[in-house]
């Protein structure tokens, strides 16, 4: 049987690096479905955690504001979308609108354990980056969640209601007590974590050490000989 390992990928709805991220992850991924299975859950992050809840706005206004004008603002776009077509994603951020993600975060808690969560996370990147969909509204995270099979009606009462916003925060918390401050940041067996957008050979080396550190770390199985040893009419 295939050894089973956890990555917990803490990243944002409205981060491209976190988009190139999981493209190369999911690249790597293929290249071990052979040797592990891999057992992945999104985690939590904020990138603007002060953005109005509510309220969106073009993405290159937003960038401009965090990276000093218009023109630094551009150059960003075109090197991140540029990247993205790299890894076979067409960016759109001239219609990308910026907003408060929390929303998005508990709706990733909400189907986390339904089956649906990777499926979702790629919907709300989507969303995003290539059809300029407001992810920080109700209506429209619903019909994402509608998109990957979650029940609309189950979404917009959980997204109408205050549940799993604790969750979320204290999600939020462990993440800067574990000093993760830049995503994506990509956890293994809760203790090795890997930050930035690597590319696929560095995931594929990285698990391939864990792996082996783990291998190395087990208690030894008693051998054929052993057991044989242990019964009383063996004659060794």
């Amino acid at each position: 049987m295939r050894p089973s390992l956890t990555v917990e990928i803490w990243s944002d709805v409205v981060c491209p690096w976190c988009y190139i991220g999981k493209r190369r992850f999911e690249a790597a991924a293929a290249q071990l479905r052979d040797e592990v299975d891999l057992q992945v859950v999104f985690r939590p992050y904020q990138l603007d955690p002060t953005a109005s809840p509510g309220k969106s706005a073009p993405v290159i206004e937003a960038y401009a504001k965090k990276f000093g004008g218009a023109e630094r603002a551009a150059q960003i776009i075109h090197h991140v979308t540029e990247v993205a077509a790299g890894e076979g994603l067409e960016f759109h951020m001239d219609t990308a609108l910026r907003a408060n993600t929390l929303l998005a975060h508990r709706l990733l808690f909400l189907a986390e354990g339904t089956g649906h969560q990777y499926a979702l996370k790629e919907r709300l990147l989507q969303a995003y980056f290539c059809d300029g969909i407001d992810i920080g509204d109700p209506d429209a995270l619903a019909r994402c969640a509608a998109d990957v099979g979650m029940p609309g009606d189950t979404v917009r009462a959980f997204l109408d209601s205050n549940d799993g916003t604790e969750e979320v925060q204290q999600m939020l918390q462990a993440a800067a007590q574990a000093e993760i401050t830049a995503v994506p940041t990509f956890v293994l067996d809760g203790r090795w974590a890997v930050p930035g957008a690597q590319d696929a050979e560095t995931f594929v080396n990285v698990i391939r050490r864990l792996l082996q550190r783990r291998a190395d770390e087990a208690p030894a199985e008693p051998s054929a000989a052993a057991d044989s040893c242990a019964d009383e009419s063996c004659d060794v």
